[in-house]
């Protein structure tokens, strides 16, 4: 699934977008924002942004180059009335600029490119697997697909994106098996890092709506962990 940000301060046009996004039938997660700092504020790594650059508040370049602080890997197409902008674009690294009002066919060649550009990133970084067997059923799942994983007396529930499996494991030998991409922020949780929509001092909310708890103790531990995450652009730290 590919994460897609919408940033415009015209509602209508984010619709427009996600609109446009649809036809092409691609499997993604869309989220709407109508100002720089909300989409700053949501602490998020994104596939693609789609951003707006004539904004009130913080405008759309000056979004852009505080999104390249923490993440280099976001592709980041331009949406503006107007073409001034267009090599201040590539010193954000802007994967294209597209001009209002957009154009169908334009949009979809442009959006086309963009996706191609993800899918090679990720086959560059995608993590090993994890290969797992329950009762009736052997599993291969990628490292993308679980959201989290809960300890349940001897067993092990991996919440996935389509749905929950539970093995015989333990935790401390899945955490291991999954690398630095994954926090284990309670005894009994282990969460990906790349499907954190939001946290507070004592929970994660994960981006399907469930939340996890984080043990307080871990709470400075577990944020240090996330910003290095996100900075490297939404890839395991090293």
């Amino acid at each position: 699934m590919i994460e897609i940000a919408i940033c415009d301060d015209e509602k209508m046009v984010m619709e427009r977008i996600a609109a446009l996004i649809k036809k092409q039938n691609t499997d993604c997660h869309i989220e709407r924002f109508q100002a720089g700092n909300e989409l700053l504020a949501a602490k998020r790594h994104f596939d693609l942004i789609f951003l707006d650059i004539q904004m009130d508040g913080i405008n759309g370049m000056e979004t852009a180059k505080a999104v390249r602080e923490y993440d280099r890997k976001a592709v980041i197409i331009f949406v503006t009335a107007v073409k001034e902008y267009v090599f201040e674009a590539f010193d954000v690294g802007a994967f294209h600029y597209l001009l209002k009002p957009i154009e169908e066919q334009k949009f979809a060649e442009v959006f086309g490119n963009a996706v191609r550009k993800i899918g090679e990133r990720r086959i560059q970084r995608e993590p090993p697997a994890l290969f797992i067997k329950t009762k009736n059923k052997s599993y291969t799942l990628r490292q993308s697909e679980i959201i989290f994983i809960e300890s349940r007396n001897r067993k092990a529930a991996i919440h996935t994106t389509k749905n929950t499996l539970e093995v015989y494991a333990v935790m401390n030998g899945l955490q291991k098996e999954l690398g630095n991409s994954f926090y284990r922020c309670h005894r009994g949780y282990l969460v990906n890092m790349a499907h954190i929509a939001e946290y507070s001092s004592d929970m994660i909310e994960m981006d399907n709506g469930e939340r996890v708890y984080l043990a307080k103790e871990k709470y400075q531990e577990f944020v240090r962990e996330y910003m290095r995450y996100l900075r490297n652009g939404g890839a395991a730290c090293e």
